[in-house]
């Protein structure tokens, strides 16, 4: 359990501080919205637990954690997945990469390129085009790989229509130009892609934001007595790793 081990040596540095998730209405549309400061906070991404053994459910990471003396904040599910479960592109989980970076264009929504990733350093989240971060190789501690990218240094991705018919719950992350803040949106209503990345961009304020899945979503806020429970097994999940008390 090398992964807890490390979380658990930082968080006891750290106070306890729940991520911020508020209700927020956009265009008619409304939305759960989880803030995490990463100068405060741990996000930590869940594979597979120490048995190998995908955890799929967001009680299956508390649980896990709650052994070494922690717990389970906010999380989300956080890139797209195979049937087994497997990543579909990359994927790192505290410095051990699990699928390489997959820049091609392919069917599906994670090949309309341009697409990103979310890349996790100590004290800082940040949202990268894919082809940007192959160039400029950051130190990732962990890393997701999804798409499409909702927004890219301001812009909305070129491929949505604003009259588009296409809706389904949504779900993703934008960060902040310094990195320490990372801001997570799960729509409550079906929305389309325009909407969903004009949220971010034009009601959150962030340049840059991924986008990490659809009808599988869920959402797990505590404090708005949300716990994300369903049916479906998740792949990859991020959530705040925080002391237990």
């Amino acid at each position: 359990m090398i992964r807890l081990a490390i979380a658990l040596c930082v968080m006891l540095a750290l106070p306890v501080n729940a991520a911020e998730c508020r209700r927020d209405t956009y265009q008619n549309n409304g939305y759960t919205i989880c803030e995490v400061d990463l100068t405060r906070e741990r996000l930590e991404l869940f594979l597979k637990d120490g048995n190998g053994e995908v955890y799929g459910h967001f009680g299956n990471v508390k649980a896990a954690l709650e052994q070494d003396g922690l717990t389970l904040g906010f999380a989300t599910n956080a890139g797209m997945y195979h049937e087994d479960r497997r990543p579909v592109g990359h994927y790192v989980e505290n410095g051990v990469e699990v699928q390489r970076v997959i820049a091609n264009a392919g069917p599906g929504n994670f090949g309309l390129l341009p697409n990103g990733i979310l890349c996790l350093r100590e004290s800082r989240a940040d949202v990268f085009e894919t082809t940007a971060f192959l160039q400029a190789k950051p130190a990732c501690r962990s890393a997701t790989q999804s798409g499409p990218i909702l927004v890219i240094d301001g812009a909305l991705h070129p491929r949505f229509l604003i009259d588009s018919t296409s809706r389904y719950i949504r779900n993703g992350v934008g960060t902040t130009q310094d990195g320490t803040s990372a801001v997570f949106a799960i729509s409550d209503t079906a929305v389309t892609f325009h909407e969903f990345g004009s949220l971010y961009r034009d009601h959150l304020g962030l340049k840059n934001a991924l986008y990490f899945d659809g009808n599988i979503s869920r959402m797990r806020a505590p404090d708005l007595d949300r716990n994300g429970i369903g049916f479906t097994t998740l792949g990859p999940i991020i959530g705040v790793v925080e002391t237990a008390n």
